[in-house]
């Protein structure tokens, strides 16, 4: 065995929660993304996806996948750069700078490529990246990439965010990056009074819509839009993983700054393209989200009706204002064991354990889907209660 073997071999914690039979991660599903998945052969309700809008199985965005890939291909075998730019990844980004208000968007493969390459290298070394201490992974690794000054304020603490900006060198550029809705917590940034600090204090505004666009705004364009600031916020990014049913991301902001991202940001450059089943699937999501409004009225019906629910059994479910419900359990060991009896009982969740989270914060992490009816809503509500007070968790 390597040196290397050996060191990362000292890694034990999910040996151990395997050996207790409450490894809840890496669980193969045996069908489509949709309120009731196969697992094991047998029918789960499905409460743990962030397919918003209910997506994933559309018969247009598999229709649109299958024609883009008969035109395309499988693949562009290289980066947006170079060989990789396709006339329907330039369609795309009109479409989406429109959504979003923004002169014009710059398509990635992912998501977490977005935030990584573009917060890594939009500001220098005399300059101050800010950021919210419950930012997405993504954003923090864009920012351990960063050379600049990097300054963390308390969650949606905006007298904190004032204290830090009154910090900074006023003639250098300060970036704020926020989630618009935190993955975890199911919160929403304060948005308008970030914009306003941002004017106070000549800074510029980075929003995450990942959780937000399709779920949040007139438009469905996030929570910009729900806030009417989308002018007012300098780069807008958003991923294709939840709401529009397939995978890849954007970047929206003025022409300087995406003409300065399509030539320094390495996850772009070193990237291969976005696929063209992928960017086809999104030009048909956009086009179910302008034309079927009744999902996202439904999403927040369904969500209005599980928050309910939940609180009226007794859940802690905190700030949350988003279709992401927080179940806090504030116990590792027992967030697994509730997972597991759940799983037993049909209903799919996601653990949140420390470090995604502190200990004392752990949590199941249930989210609603367009396409949830009542009936399943209240079934869950009911099985999860139920395993929740045999374990002590809720009284």
């Amino acid at each position: 065995m390597s040196l290397l073997s050996e060191k990362l071999g000292q890694y034990a914690v999910p040996n151990e929660m395997i050996k207790m039979g409450l490894y809840p991660y890496f669980r193969p599903i045996e069908s489509d993304q949709d309120t009731i998945v196969t697992i094991n052969s047998k029918p789960v309700l499905m409460f743990g996806s962030n397919s918003y809008l209910g997506l994933t199985n559309h018969p247009k965005l598999k229709e649109a996948a299958i024609k883009a890939v008969d035109k395309y291909g499988t693949g562009c075998a290289g980066s947006r750069f170079l060989n990789g730019t396709l006339d329907i990844h330039l369609e795309l980004e009109s479409r989406l700078a429109k959504l979003v208000n923004k002169e014009t968007a710059l398509v990635y493969a992912t998501g977490f490529t977005v935030n990584s390459g573009v917060i890594s290298c939009v500001t220098g070394r005399e300059d101050y990246l800010i950021f919210d201490e419950f930012d997405h992974a993504s954003i923090v690794e864009g920012k351990r990439l960063s050379f600049s000054k990097i300054l963390k304020y308390k969650h949606n603490d905006m007298t904190d965010l004032e204290k830090i900006l009154q910090k900074c060198d006023p003639d250098k550029v300060k970036l704020i990056v926020v989630d618009g809705v935190f993955s975890m917590e199911g919160d929403v940034a304060k948005l308008p009074e970030i914009v306003a600090l941002s004017k106070k204090y000549n800074a510029s505004v980075y929003v995450d819509e990942a959780h937000s666009l399709g779920v949040f705004g007139n438009t469905g364009a996030g929570i910009c839009e729900h806030f009417n600031v989308s002018k007012d916020v300098d780069l807008i990014m958003g991923t294709f993983s939840k709401s529009l049913g397939t995978i890849g991301g954007f970047i929206a902001a003025d022409e300087s700054i995406i003409n300065y991202l399509k030539h320094n940001s390495r996850t772009l450059i070193f990237s291969a393209s976005i696929t063209p089943a992928s960017s086809g699937c999104v030009l048909a999501a956009l086009d179910v989200m302008e034309d079927e409004t009744w999902r996202k009225e439904a999403l927040w019906a369904n969500t209005t009706r599980a928050k309910e629910g939940f609180m009226e059994a007794g859940f802690e479910i905190g700030n949350t204002q988003s279709p992401i419900i927080p179940l806090y359990v504030r116990d590792n060991l027992n967030t697994f064991k509730l997972t597991k009896l759940l799983m037993e009982d049909g209903i799919f969740v996601n653990p949140v354990v420390s470090p995604a989270v502190p200990s004392n914060d752990s949590l199941i992490r249930y989210s609603l889907m367009a396409t949830h009816t009542f009936d399943q809503i209240d079934e869950s509500i009911l099985k999860i209660t139920k395993a929740a007070r045999t374990l002590g968790i809720i009284s």
